[in-house]
């Protein structure tokens, strides 16, 4: 009875380890692949130059500085000279893999007044292209404003141009 017991558990155990191998070399295969079509490439910090854009002319209104980061598992976090922190939270959000060189990111970032009351948050959403040599990108996208309440009380397009901070 004891011999069996110890037979049955070991099988299991066996059989564990084999799936457990198994299953790793397919995920790695996966990332693998993942980093050879361009999936990973966007982790990182990047340097970037926003340019404020008129929505319906793409016009340039203005531009600034900001500083993003591209984290494994999909975290964006983004500080800009664009508005001065006291007034602004850094954004925080996410980003993903589209296909090929293409990316999306979007982040929230909160404001507030100079007698530091919260006003409300800003959502910024982007969709990036990542030069053949991983080094550069260009984006374009939206800003979406709400107020405290909730309500959306404006929005907005921005372009940028980045490249890797080394």
């Amino acid at each position: 009875m004891k011999r069996n017991f110890v037979k049955i558990i070991g099988v299991t155990v066996l059989t564990f380890m084999v799936i457990s191998i198994v299953a790793f070399g397919v995920v790695c295969a996966q990332d693998k692949s993942e980093l050879q079509n361009g999936g990973g490439r966007l982790e990182g910090t990047w340097d970037v130059r926003v340019s404020i854009i008129n929505c319906q002319t793409g016009a340039e209104i203005r531009n600034f500085a900001s500083l993003t980061t591209f984290m494994s598992g999909g975290i964006t976090l983004d500080s800009t000279s664009g508005t001065p922190q006291a007034l602004k939270t850094p954004g925080q959000g996410v980003w993903r893999h589209v296909g090929g060189n293409t990316y999306q990111f979007s982040f929230k970032s909160f404001s507030f007044d100079a007698a530091n009351n919260f006003t409300g948050w800003t959502i910024i959403r982007h969709e990036a292209v990542l030069d053949s040599r991983g080094n550069e990108y260009t984006s374009a996208g939206t800003a979406e404003f709400y107020a405290a309440n909730g309500n959306q009380v404006g929005a907005g397009c921005s372009s940028t141009t980045a490249v890797r901070f080394e």
